[in-house]
């Protein structure tokens, strides 16, 4: 750090740019050529032995808050280079351990009488219990130090015949608010007490805890293969803590282990637990029973979670779909005829509103997530249209003239036609005893099986299911370029925003991402928009492919990393990324209302 050092020292005490440090002046002589003159680069990587610290603007509004990526070989660590498929979980682990390290730095600079633009403050963002990929913590190949350095800019390439080939490092990505007008508290900031912690960090590392961590990614990992072999969507360990603390995503002390029922309890790579067939499921029981609380670790089961999280072990299908009522969503050219027969003026097989009502809403919700792969959804009664869920016997006497064919009616044959199975929180309707194939109580957060006693009950009261005739669930839409951009109408500059309220702004739209139930951060929210502006600001195409576009996008971040889909420009959105779900993206290309999307009649 003593470049960084030298270059910090070298600048006016009241400098507000940091342009000395961000461009990384260097000069670098080659003794092995001493014929050959000195020569300039720039490189605003600053080393502490061979732990490398990048050292980049965030924006141009943040010139005094640089983002710091830190750079670990693996071997320093002294760890392997992870397996792909637990590359995450290990990243995630590291993360969580070196935020000890940046809160204990934190708490040395707080001075709560002045604000953190004269304290200086470290800013690594704390993350869930749920294991995603980030731009804040991961592994990639990078070039090793090879040089040593001399007096001020100049360094000396190294000669010993040492071969140094790129290697894997650990990457942990923060931003540091540097204080205003103390340069020699920001020198030792940058090139001293965050290298320290970064040692500190190393010599403490927790070896038992990471390989630990790899275990159970890979108890995961073959957990949800054997979901996807087997007849089931989805796994809840026996001993799994659900709920939540209150305000936290932390597990709620003193809570209830969860415990499966006899005859659902099956064993998965030594684990036992609760595994929920594929089919309909229904889980009922009265007012604060825990219904909703297992709903909801069903569904963070979409993601892996970290060890202590009460839910690691909570696994469904990494596709499923968390369904709800969204009143007022703009709809595009969907189908929804299995739900919906008519409309006054309006035809269902391609319906369009940009003020969805409850029930059409919550039925294009439905096509949609069927139509981008799902096989799981998930749907809660609270949250939902009650004349889309049901429209008991009566009210289908009284009311002849109805054009919602309800949920109930549909449930089984989502099922047995198209393979997809549904798990629905019921608490005020039985007409969903006598479609389901399971039925479980919860009671006092205890679960058991009353599927036999409701049917039981459904045959005394005379209640059989009646079906309508099968549905046409095809879709067929196409998207066209007209609208799909970043830049509103006759402006020259984009435009990208994510209100706290959960609107993504780009271009002229204004697309309303509440209604996404399986977003898990807000960081989750702010990469939807950066992956929505790269599809427009890439897309030279006036058909448009989406589901390929989106393909190819995650395939590059698979290869690239996260921050490949990152611009400075736009200085409202927030620098640490979580990549959300293709569903996730989908969703969110479905409820822009300024697109040209129309039906494609050629295939239906």
């Amino acid at each position: 750090m003593k470049r960084l050092k030298n270059k910090l020292l070298s600048m006016q005490p009241n400098t507000a740019t940091y342009t000395e440090m961000y461009n990384g002046h260097i000069v670098i002589e080659d003794p092995s050529c001493p014929n050959m003159p000195p020569y300039e680069d720039w490189s605003p990587i600053y080393y502490n032995k061979n732990i490398g610290f990048k050292i980049t603007a965030t924006h141009k509004l943040a010139q005094d808050k640089p983002t710091v990526e830190i750079r670990i070989p693996c071997d320093v660590l002294g760890i392997d280079v992870p397996d792909r498929s637990a590359e995450n979980a290990e990243a995630d682990f590291c993360l969580r351990k070196f935020k000890k390290y940046i809160d204990e730095l934190n708490a040395a600079l707080y001075n709560r009488n002045r604000p953190d633009n004269e304290n200086g403050k470290y800013c690594l963002p704390s993350p869930g219990g749920e294991i995603v990929k980030r731009n804040t913590a991961y592994f990639a190949i990078y070039p090793q130090k090879d040089y040593e350095n001399g007096s001020r800019d100049v360094v000396y390439l190294l000669n010993d015949g040492i071969e140094r080939r790129p290697i894997c490092h650990l990457c942990i990505r923060l931003q540091v608010q540097l204080p205003k007008k103390n340069i020699r508290k920001t020198v030792k900031m940058l090139s001293s007490d965050l290298p320290d912690a970064v040692d500190m960090f190393i010599a403490q590392f927790d070896h038992a805890g990471l390989k630990n961590t790899a275990e159970l990614a890979e108890k995961q990992t073959k957990i949800r293969a054997w979901l996807k072999k087997n007849d089931y969507c989805a796994f809840i360990a026996n001993g799994s803590i659900l709920p939540r603390a209150k305000g936290t995503d932390l597990p709620l002390p003193g809570a209830i282990p969860f415990r499966s029922t006899e005859d659902a309890e099956v064993e998965i790579c030594g684990v036992r637990g609760m595994g929920i067939r594929k089919g309909v499921t229904v889980i009922t029981g009265g007012g604060y029973s825990g219904k909703s609380t297992l709903l909801d670790a069903i569904s963070a089961g979409i993601y892996d979670h970290c060890p202590g999280d009460g839910r690691e072990l909570c696994i469904s299908d990494d596709s499923a779909v968390t369904i709800c009522a969204e009143d007022g969503r703009s709809v595009k050219h969907v189908n929804i005829s299995p739900f919906i027969k008519w409309l006054p003026g309006g035809d269902t097989t391609d319906f369009s509103s940009e003020h969805a009502s409850g029930s059409t809403s919550q039925a294009a919700n439905i096509m949609e997530a069927i139509d981008s792969g799902a096989k799981l959804l998930l749907i809660d009664e609270d949250r939902s249209a009650t004349n889309f869920m049901i429209r008991d016997r009566m009210m289908k006497e009284l009311i002849e003239k109805e054009p919602i064919t309800p949920f109930t009616d549909r449930v089984n044959e989502l099922h047995s036609a198209h393979g997809v199975s549904t798990i629905l929180v019921i608490g005020g309707s039985g007409e969903y005893l006598s479609v389901a194939d399971r039925i479980y109580m919860m009671e006092d957060y205890l679960i058991r099986d009353v599927s036999d006693e409701s049917k039981e009950i459904c045959l005394s009261h005379g209640v059989t299911a009646i079906l309508p005739p099968p549905a046409d669930w095809r879709q067929s839409r196409t998207l066209y370029s007209e609208g799909f951009t970043s830049y509103p109408e006759e402006c020259g500059s984009e435009r990208l925003e994510v209100s706290d309220m959960g609107f993504v702004l780009i271009g002229d739209e204004r697309i309303d991402a509440r209604g996404l139930q399986d977003i898990v951060s807000d960081r989750q929210l702010h990469t939807l928009g950066f992956l929505l502006r790269y599809l427009e600001i890439s897309n030279n195409e006036h058909i448009i492919d989406i589901a390929k576009r989106i393909d190819a996008l995650y395939a590059r971040i698979d290869k690239e990393g996260l921050d490949c889909v990152y611009s400075s420009f736009f200085t409202t959105c927030e620098r640490f990324l979580d990549l959300p779900r293709k569903q996730e993206l989908t969703a969110l290309i479905n409820r822009m209302r300024n697109t040209n999307t129309v039906k494609d009649t050629t295939t239906v």
